[in-house]
């Protein structure tokens, strides 16, 4: 008799997807995804910079304010999008 064997593939979600959101398998197309993912984007290739690079207690302030600053501006233009008057 042989054995069934069933391979479940997970997804690894990157750091920048985590904290905007893309975090979820199901996820319909739309401007406020769109906008996600680019922001997702943005904030991978700034850990990227901030991972190659000589780290300093500055440098990490900087990265911490810069990465809240991405997050803060990604939820404001979601916002501005959705708004309804």
């Amino acid at each position: 008799m042989e054995e069934q064997v069933i391979i479940k593939e997970t997804k690894l979600y990157k750091f920048g997807e985590i904290l905007v959101g893309l975090d979820s398998e199901d996820i319909e197309e739309s401007l406020e995804v769109e906008i996600k993912r680019k922001f997702a984007e943005i904030v991978e290739l700034t850990l990227t910079n901030y991972s190659t690079t000589n780290k300093s207690p500055i440098k990490s302030l900087l990265f911490d304010h810069a990465v809240g600053e991405l997050v803060s501006a990604q939820m404001a233009i979601e916002k501005v999008i959705t708004f309804k008057s």
